[in-house]
């Protein structure tokens, strides 16, 4: 359950944006999710309620999936990534390590696997909202 690891780490950035921003009260934290994460929007919900501080015991956590897509690097094409055309075992396997893409998927243009990732990975806090220690 990688989603309470994940949890964790958006708690502290979450800690330190408020600090640096001054915070006294988190009303609403915005998390982006890149797709190839795969993460179980109800299991980090979940788990982000119950680690979370004194500072936001009322925040509102807003989860938001970023797709996926991909580039060749030899051809340019553009296209965004679709886990329904690999098959449950091979999407598990880009859910753990999603450099392993790279072994399952092709390019659609040229069936080239050299292609980067340009969106839809990684976990991060988009921003966040409260009341100031001032007001």
């Amino acid at each position: 359950m990688h989603e309470w690891a994940l949890a964790e780490g958006v708690i502290l950035a979450i800690d330190r944006m408020a600090e640096e921003e001054r915070l006294e009260q988190v009303i609403e934290a915005n998390v982006k999710i890149g797709e190839l994460q795969q993460v179980d929007h109800e299991i980090l919900k979940f788990a982000l309620r119950e680690l979370r501080t004194s500072k936001m015991e009322k925040a509102k956590f807003i989860l938001e999936t970023t797709p996926a897509v991909l580039k060749c690097r030899i051809c340019d094409k553009k296209w965004k990534f679709n886990s329904k055309d690999l098959g449950e075992e091979k999407t598990e396997a880009i859910h753990f390590l999603p450099e392993i893409a790279h072994v399952y998927v092709k390019c659609p243009k040229c069936g080239s696997p050299d292609f980067e990732i340009v969106e839809g990975r990684g976990v991060w806090l988009e921003s966040i909202k409260g009341r100031k220690k001032d007001d």
